[in-house]
């Protein structure tokens, strides 16, 4: 058991750290709107290490003026920390905060068995406000313990709409001034990403390293108890060097020295449920077909090539296909849609086609620069492939700055640039 003086030296500290957070100015975010304080049911904000979760659930608690306690279990000194200890806790926040109903709980992933004491609190009417950097160890106990007692949300890095929002960019004037600051964010955006905190750091490679590093350390070695660490961490940033990508999981055991190409799937698992990677499965009418040849993303280009001896490449198209995955992600997930990849036995590619059910709704192609003509055919024609065998006519190419609509095979094709794109 922990010491009760240590808690209240903690989260004493905790309490004048969100004390401070209450005199800046924060960036609102839509996902905000998701949040239902008037439920009973645990609210689980989940996304990849600071993407903006605290400050998401900060936000709508400060302005809502409800009575409200916090507790970081992200937290060196909660190491230790069991579920027998949180009693403890909860009985230090009533000393601290006085009287509450709602309980801000931060990283709860982090004690064993957390998932007893707030299915308890909930019982007593507590209302509740979860976040978790890791998907498995969050939903996995939510879905056995907190069945029918949870609302998730899923966040990612900031938008471009976000960072626009962020940064005071207008993103609804239609005059030529206008546009040509959304280009230029777009341009920033495209090469740093949407993790908060990197807008106003100087050393952005620093940062995004010891964001890595420590997501690997902390969230997945120690808990799944890496054996082969060096070789693990080999794969991840070989992965996060060339994603999107399609894995073959038995050429990257064969790689990196692994017995089984099981070790290996198991590895990449760990990776997208801790929010570094997103898996997109093929589209197949058929289940066996969809669950082999995935293609993985970076959660945010920032992890592309912003970490110390990456050795990556500024590959635009790439980054702008993984920020249009990332937003497709944001959008249709909300609203019960799947994604994937199209690609037919003649090697015509789309790359994403979102599904409701098994009907498809849209087809997208995102292609960074369409000047050259071989480039411009062979775009065209994936999608042109992908809608015929999709029965789907709802059509767009995602391109840099291009903005186009014309019919080619009795087909509408919209061409639109990101940056309009992005803030539709």
């Amino acid at each position: 058991m922990l010491d009760k003086r240590i808690l209240e030296q903690v989260l004493s500290e905790q309490q004048l750290e969100l004390y401070n957070l209450s005199s800046k100015t924060l960036c609102t975010r839509p996902e905000e709107q998701l949040v239902d304080l008037d439920s009973n049911m645990a609210q689980v904000v989940i996304g990849v290490r600071r993407c903006g979760k605290s400050t998401l659930c900060f936000n709508v608690l400060k302005n809502s003026g409800v009575l409200f306690a916090y507790a970081n279990f992200d937290d060196e000194r909660f190491e230790e920390m069991t579920s027998n200890d949180l009693n403890s806790v909860l009985e230090v926040l009533y000393k601290i905060y006085g009287d509450f109903m709602f309980l801000f709980l931060d990283e709860i992933q982090n004690v064993k068995g957390w998932h007893l004491f707030v299915n308890r609190i909930l019982r007593q009417g507590i209302r509740v406000i979860l976040t978790g950097s890791n998907a498995k160890l969050l939903s996995g106990e939510l879905a056995t313990h907190l069945t029918g007692r949870h609302d998730k949300i899923e966040l990612f890095p900031f938008s471009f709409a976000d960072y626009c929002k962020y940064k005071e960019v207008d993103i609804s004037s239609p005059t030529t001034k206008a546009e040509a600051f959304r280009r230029s964010a777009f341009d920033e955006y495209l090469r740093q990403g949407g993790f908060p905190e990197l807008l106003h750091k100087k050393n952005k490679k620093g940062y995004v390293s010891n964001l890595v590093d420590n997501i690997l350390k902390r969230d997945i070695e120690q808990r799944h108890k890496i054996k082969y660490v060096r070789a693990f961490e080999q794969l991840a940033n070989h992965l996060l060097n060339i994603s999107p990508a399609i894995v073959v999981k038995k050429e990257l055991a064969k790689l990196f020295g692994f017995n089984s190409h099981h070790t290996a799937d198991n590895y990449i698992n760990y990776l997208k449920e801790a929010y570094l990677l997103s898996g997109l499965p093929k589209y197949s009418n058929k289940s066996k077909l969809r669950v082999r040849d995935e293609k993985v993303y970076p959660i945010d280009v920032a992890l592309m090539d912003g970490r110390e001896e990456a050795m990556a490449g500024e590959n635009l198209g790439h980054r702008l296909e993984s920020i249009v995955y990332i937003e497709l992600l944001r959008r249709k997930k909300p609203l019960g849609r799947d994604i994937y990849y199209f690609r037919n036995t003649d090697g015509y590619e789309a790359d994403f086609v979102v599904c409701k059910g098994n009907k498809v709704e849209e087809v997208y192609q995102v292609c960074y620069d369409l000047t050259k003509e071989k480039t411009r055919t062979r775009e065209i024609r994936g999608l042109l492939t992908a809608s015929r065998e999709t029965h789907c006519d709802n059509l767009y190419l995602i391109t840099d700055t291009e903005r186009a609509k014309f019919e080619q095979e009795g087909k509408v094709i919209n061409i639109i640039p990101a940056y309009e794109w992005l803030i539709q």
